[in-house]
C-alpha cells in the first residue's frame, strides 16, 4: 500500500528546472510512496517573496529544495528551515562553496546567469534554424558549412539526433542514403572527421518502418519495411562509409543522448588533432 508525503517546495531565483529535474529523479527511488505534490516558486529574488513561500512550507510541513544563489537568501531560508524544523536541501551552495575554493575567487550570486541570452544561446538557435534548413538532404550544399555530417538509410534517428546537437550549438546536416539516389558530391569536398554514418539492425529498422507506416495509416508490407529491402540499403550505407573512411555508429538500443555523446567525444579528439597539425 503506498504512503502519501508532504508536498516538495522548489524554490528558485530562475526558472527551477533544474531543481524540479534532481527532485523528480530522486522522488523515482521511492516507489512506495504517491507522487509527492511538486510546488515550483520560480525568480524569488527578495526576502520579502520568500517570507510568505516559507510560512506556507511550514504549514504543509513541506520538504524545501532551493537553487539560489545569492548568500543572504539561502541562510534566511537555511535559518527559517531550523526554526520551523524543516527539511532544507540547498542545491547550490556546496559545489558554488567547492568552486570558489577551486578557483580561489567569489561568485558574481547573479540570479539566472544560466539562462542569460548571450552569445552561446544564439548561435545554438542558429544552429537549430540550419538543422531544420539542412534537414534530410533538402539542400547539399548546406554540406560545406556543417561541423558535422550525419549519413543513414531513412529511420537512423538522423533528424532528432541533428536537432539534439543542434541544441549543443553544432550546426548539423544530415543526408539520407537510398541506394537508387546520388551521392552529392560536396561530402567528396569535407574532411572524413565531419562525417558520421549511423547504421543499425536491419530486422529492427523493418519493425521501426512498420511502425512508421502504421502511425501514417499505410500498409506495414509496404517495400519500405520490407528486411530484403532494408539489407541492401545497409550494405550501400555500409560500402559509402567505406568510401569516405568514416566514423560509423550502430544506433541499434541507443539512445539520441549516448550517440551524441559518441559523437562529440569524436569531434573533439579529431579537432584537437587538426589544431594540432596546423
Amino acid at each position: 500500500m503506498k504512503k502519501t508525503i508532504c508536498p516538495i517546495y522548489i524554490i528558485s531565483d530562475s526558472v527551477g528546472g533544474t531543481a524540479k529535474t534532481i527532485t523528480s529523479a530522486v522522488l523515482a527511488q521511492f516507489p512506495n510512496f504517491d507522487t509527492a505534490e511538486l510546488k515550483r516558486f520560480p525568480f524569488v529574488t527578495e526576502i520579502d517573496q520568500i517570507e510568505d513561500i516559507l510560512v506556507d512550507a511550514e504549514k504543509e510541513r513541506a520538504l524545501i529544495v532551493t537553487t539560489l544563489v545569492n548568500k543572504d537568501l539561502i541562510q534566511y531560508v537555511e535559518v527559517f528551515s531550523k526554526k520551523a524544523s524543516l527539511q532544507h536541501v540547498d542545491l547550490m551552495s556546496p559545489l558554488t562553496r567547492s568552486m570558489e575554493e577551486h578557483f580561489e575567487a567569489e561568485s558574481i550570486q547573479k540570479p539566472g546567469a544560466l539562462h542569460q541570452l548571450n552569445a552561446d544561446y544564439f548561435n545554438r538557435v542558429a544552429a537549430m534554424e540550419f538543422a531544420v534548413r539542412y534537414d534530410d538532404g533538402k539542400e547539399p550544399r548546406g554540406i560545406l558549412k556543417a561541423d558535422l555530417i550525419l549519413l543513414g538509410v531513412s529511420r537512423t534517428s538522423k533528424t532528432p539526433l541533428s536537432l539534439y546537437l543542434a541544441n549543443l550549438g553544432y550546426k548539423v546536416v544530415n543526408i539520407p542514403i537510398i541506394p537508387e539516389a546520388q551521392i552529392p558530391e560536396e561530402l567528396f569536398k569535407v574532411p572524413a572527421e565531419k562525417i558520421i554514418g549511423l547504421t543499425t539492425n536491419s530486422s529492427t529498422l523493418s519493425k521501426v518502418r512498420q511502425a512508421r507506416l502504421a502511425s501514417l495509416g499505410l500498409q506495414k508490407d509496404s517495400l519500405y519495411a520490407d528486411e530484403n529491402r532494408i539489407k541492401q540499403e545497409l550494405a550501400a550505407a555500409a560500402d559509402l562509409f567505406e568510401q569516405l573512411e568514416i566514423l560509423t555508429i550502430d544506433v541499434e538500443n541507443r539512445s539520441i543522448e549516448e550517440t551524441a555523446v559518441l559523437i562529440e567525444e569524436y569531434y573533439r579528439k579529431t579537432l584537437h588533432r587538426s589544431q594540432l597539425v596546423t
